[in-house]
């Protein structure tokens, strides 16, 4: 039935809104008589009806008044509708004048059937949408007895959105009960037909006088704190909640009710939204051919994301793992326009093939996110690790300079300020490289600096899920250990934005906010997994793994810092190496690396970096498994 109603959707409308235009021009004369019309003004009105609809439907179509669906009907519509009927009364008061001179044809009669038309053809429609929405109390209070019943928190524009998407779709199954807003000025007031039903203080209570099954936390732009307090007063109550994603996340900037989910730690730990200078980044990465190393990983994949929405000519994806890359490669392509995406499986350290790619698609611009970075592992592996961190780096940023990439942006870590594992020490010979290269090259080479990434492969949250999921115990190095911590989304925009930024040879430090004790992640992650922490999951302290740090430091100790025009990212007063003294130093380690035993290995790397402090473990060099501290 529906779908033979929809076959014929324009001959409905159109016999509709014909009827439409007739009878308010007979209710037009209708008012002006007081229902009581003279017979030489009925057969006027006679003479006129067809002139009436032959003039107002062809404009009404004109104007788009046939097209759309009245139960998505919306201001525009109202006014599409609006200058229809002006310009048709227009030319009807025309015709009247030149064919009849308005003989029988009163005046107020041609105003009162403009005005009257508007308010049919626009009331029918935003009467179809209110039906269908259920904003009549009757159908609403038997609607709500059928569906979840919804409470939204936030009465903002997020908010507005989500519920105006539930009432627009009877299919989710919802029904919006109210609003809770803070805002003094939006309480006791209602927004779409809902009521905001009080401040954060009382969910308690309007969840247990309302009977709420579900509560939506539609506040995309809350600080980390807010939504802490949020959580902590949602969990007193026995709804379920969720929320939608912080306006890092949101890329397009559309909010809907299918992005809410689970509450998860990054929503705790969120900070205010970055704001960046769209302009400036646009200005470097608009119709540019862009690479991205590491395209698969966390950093990689999401600079990918961000990088597309400034529309580049092409985007090159290079990462060493094929799964990697065939995934991120087949979700860009869903959204990549007229972008051509072109993903390169293969390893920045081999210099034929970097040779290769930069020769053929001519890069201009680089991001270089491909690196190892888990310290314990690169503890074991030390010469892979310095093969792919520094060589990789160095055959990149050599490929850039020779042919004349405008702008090579390094992404670094916290771990690289007074290093203690392989891994830092070699983002730092990384870092001090790409500074040394800036003195002697037409590309202009940015470093960027900061800590951990919240929910990145490999990091602590997805480890704590895993055993949190397999009921067992969660372990922590060290009650005190504590690090700095971004969301994904958050980083790469500041990377981003650092780029635009850098003139050449800068390391940029972001602000990355207090450090976070691990054991406290590890303490939330429970709660959120419907747990109690030492109750319900233990939490074992481990001690800390060769190369770990108690805490992490973002600056070195000779290392000023001067601020930018972003809130949010300072630069290291750092001091660069002479170039030819560093390559010969980087390419004597890499080369002698797999045999050297991992106590020469340090004096080799304390010799570049002279704050680069070893700790005492198990290490194992490459070429020569006799090589074990301690064999």
């Amino acid at each position: 039935m529906n779908n033979q109603l929809l076959r014929f959707r324009f001959v409905i409308i159109f016999i509709i809104t014909a009827m439409l235009v007739v009878v308010a021009f007979g209710l037009s004369y209708s008012i002006r008589f007081e229902f009581l019309i003279p017979e030489y003004y009925c057969r006027r009105f006679q003479t006129m009806l067809p002139a009436i609809i032959i003039v107002k439907l062809p404009i009404l179509w004109y104007f788009g008044c046939f097209k759309g669906w009245w139960r998505y009907v919306s201001m525009p519509d109202l006014v599409q509708i609006l200058k229809a009927n002006v310009t048709a009364t227009a030319i009807i008061v025309i015709y009247a004048v030149l064919m009849y001179r308005l003989d029988g044809i009163p005046r107020s009669v041609l105003f009162l059937d403009g005005l009257i038309c508007f308010v049919l053809i626009g009331g029918v429609r935003f009467l179809t949408r209110a039906v269908r929405e259920q904003y009549f109390p009757v159908l609403k209070f038997s609607d709500l007895q059928k569906k979840k019943r919804v409470l939204i928190f936030g009465a903002g524009h997020a908010g507005q959105m989500i519920a105006r998407e539930i009432q627009s779709n009877p299919e989710l199954g919802l029904g919006i009960v109210g609003f809770i807003d803070n805002d003094p000025f939006k309480q006791k007031t209602t927004f779409l037909g809902c009521p905001v039903l009080g401040g954060h203080a009382d969910v308690a209570t309007i969840v247990q006088d309302r009977q709420i099954e579900q509560i939506i936390i539609a506040i995309p732009s809350a600080s980390g704190r807010t939504i802490q307090e949020i959580v902590r007063l949602c969990r007193q109550t026995s709804a379920d909640f969720k929320i939608l994603p912080g306006v890092g996340e949101l890329i397009n900037g559309r909010v809907s009710v299918l992005q809410a989910r689970d509450v998860d730690l990054e929503d705790l730990l969120g900070r205010a939204p970055i704001k960046l200078d769209e302009h400036e980044i646009s200005h470097y990465l608009h119709s540019k051919r862009v690479l991205i190393s590491g395209a698969g990983g966390s950093i990689g994949s999401e600079i990918c994301r961000q990088v597309l929405r400034f529309h580049p000519a092409e985007l090159v994806l290079v990462d060493i793992a094929e799964t990697a890359t065939f995934n991120i490669d087949r979700e860009l392509a869903q959204t990549a326009g007229n972008v051509s995406v072109r993903p390169i499986v293969g390893s920045v350290c081999d210099r034929s093939l970097m040779e290769e790619v930069f020769a053929d698609l001519k890069p201009q611009v680089v991001f270089h996110a491909a690196a190892y970075k888990h310290v314990p592992l690169m503890e074991s592996n030390p010469c892979e690790a310095l093969r792919n961190n520094i060589n990789g780096t160095c055959v990149l940023a050599d490929m850039s300079d020779r042919y004349a990439v405008e702008k090579f942006v390094m992404i670094s870590t916290d771990k690289a300020v007074r290093p203690s594992s392989i891994m830092g020490v070699s983002k730092r010979i990384a870092e001090l490289y790409v500074q040394a290269l800036d003195a002697r090259s037409k590309t202009s080479y940015v470093t960027t600096r900061f800590g951990n990434v919240l929910g990145s492969n490999g990091s602590v949250i997805p480890i704590f899920k895993e055993q949190i999921a397999k009921g067992g115990v969660v372990t922590v190095t060290h009650p005190e250990v504590s690090r700095f911590f971004m969301t994904i989304p958050e980083a790469s925009q500041l990377v981003l934005q650092a780029g635009s930024m850098g003139h050449g040879g800068e390391i940029y430090l972001f602000d990355m906010g207090e450090p976070i004790k691990i054991v406290t992640l590890a303490e939330e992650l429970i709660r959120l997994s419907g747990f109690k922490p030492y109750e319900d999951i233990e939490i074992v302290f481990t001690g800390l793994r060769p190369g770990e740090k108690l805490h992490e430091e973002l600056l070195l100790a000779d290392e000023g810092v001067l601020p930018t025009q972003h809130v949010k990212i300072q630069i290291a007063n750092s001091v660069s190496r002479p170039y030819e003294e560093l390559k010969d130093k980087i390419e004597s380690l890499v080369d002698e690396c797999p045999g050297l035993h991992f106590s020469a290995l340090q004096d080799r790397l304390s010799a570049i970096v002279p704050e680069y402090a070893a700790p005492v473990g198990i290490h194992v060099s490459c070429g020569n498994q006799k090589n074990r501290a301690g064999a």
